[in-house]
Parts: C-alpha cells; structure tokens; sequence
C-alpha cells in the first residue's frame, strides 16, 4: 500500500493517476475483480479509468434507472462515506430496479468509497465482485485505505493539470497579442480588448479565439 501511494503521486497524468488507482483496487483488494471511478454530474454518470466493461455497462444501468449504491455513495454527505453489499440478490427491496438488473450484468457484491479531500468531492470508487459474500471487512479497510490515498493523488492530479492549462492559455493568447499587436499596430491593451470582446460577442471562450488568431494571422 505504501509503495503504491508513491507510485500514484509519480504519475504523469490525470488519466494515468486514475488507472494506476483502479489497477491497485484489482490488485490489493480481497475480493476485487473490476473497478472504476464515477463522477456524477446534474443527470449522467461519468465512468473514468473502469478496468473492464462491466463497471461501464454497471455504471449506464445506474444513469438509466436513476438508482443503485453507486449514486447513493456518490449524492451522500460525508459522514456516509462506505458502501459494502454483500449479496446484491438481497437487496431488492432498496434498489428493486438496479439490483436484478446488475446481478444479470454479473455482479455479485460491491463496495464503494468517496474521494475526497478538505477541500472537494471527487467521485466514488467503486469495486465490484462477481461472487456474493467477496468482500470482508479486511477488504473494506484495505479500500478505504485505498481511496484515501487515491483521493489526494487524485486532487493532486488534476490541480497540477488546471496549471498547465492555465500556463498553456496565457502563453497562447500572449502569442495572439503579439499577432495583432504586430499586424495591426495595436498596444497590448488594445490587443487584448480586441480578443477579449470578440469572445464575448460570438460566444467563444478566449482560448479559442487566440488559437484562432495563431493559426490564420486574424480573426477574419
């Protein structure tokens, strides 16, 4: 466990920390035969970095039935922060839709963990076994420990990318500036005015309007 959380703070990217997470859940989780990661946004499910098919297809039966442990884990305060079922033919009467559903796809039991951290949500992990009865509670905590260290790993991910984007964007209308600047004898005020209203009239964020710019020398 501890030499994985090094190698999830090693990875070079989002993705790569996301899969590096799941893998691990296969790998040191009694129990875990397929894993994923899943955002929920207003109405939709997102399944990230799923090790095989049936965490997608598990993860769609959720979106179009509206219910299951996975969007309960994912809407629920943090003082409900674990899920483990043991035998999901035993829980018809909580989820009477998903659960036939999900044992039909070959699901047996499950078990799901906020990430998180201080300052944000992230999504759930969810494990899935094809067994009824795989998880124990030495497989609980050896996933909490998991997430906990995933949640960080993944936080820290994702702000490191938001920087490189942001570095990425600053760099690229400053490129846009000097374009304009140099094309139509503009200050660099006047050159940011020019990008800046063009984005808000046709409704076209500021990045796309500079990477327009470099690509044909104007906005024409």
């Amino acid at each position: 466990m501890a030499s994985m959380a090094r190698d999830l703070l090693a990875q070079d990217s989002v993705n790569a920390t996301l899969e590096r997470i799941t893998t691990a859940a296969t790998e040191l989780v009694d129990g875990c035969d397929v894993a994923g990661v899943l955002v929920l946004h207003d109405h939709t499910v997102e399944t990230l970095a799923p090790t095989h098919q049936l965490v997608i297809d598990s993860d769609q039966l959720l979106q179009r039935l509206g219910e299951g442990p996975c969007f309960d884990a994912a809407r629920t305060s943090r003082g409900e922060r674990v899920y483990r079922i043991a035998d999901l033919t035993a829980e018809q009467q909580r989820w009477p839709a998903y659960a036939p559903q999900a044992r039909a796809l070959g699901v047996g039991s499950m078990m799901g963990f906020l990430l998180f951290t201080d300052d944000e949500d992230l999504g759930a992990l969810n494990l899935y076994s094809r067994k009824p009865g795989a998880f124990t509670e030495a497989s609980e905590l050896a996933g909490w420990l998991l997430a906990s260290h995933a949640a960080v790993a993944f936080s820290s991910a994702r702000t490191h990318a938001q920087m490189e984007r942001a570095v990425a964007t600053r760099h690229l209308i400053g490129e846009a500036m000097g374009i304009l600047m140099g094309g139509h004898h503009l200050t660099e005020d006047q050159a940011f005015n020019v990008l800046r209203r063009y984005s808000q009239e046709n409704n076209i964020k500021l990045r796309d309007v500079a990477h327009r710019v470099c690509e044909k020398g104007s906005l024409s």
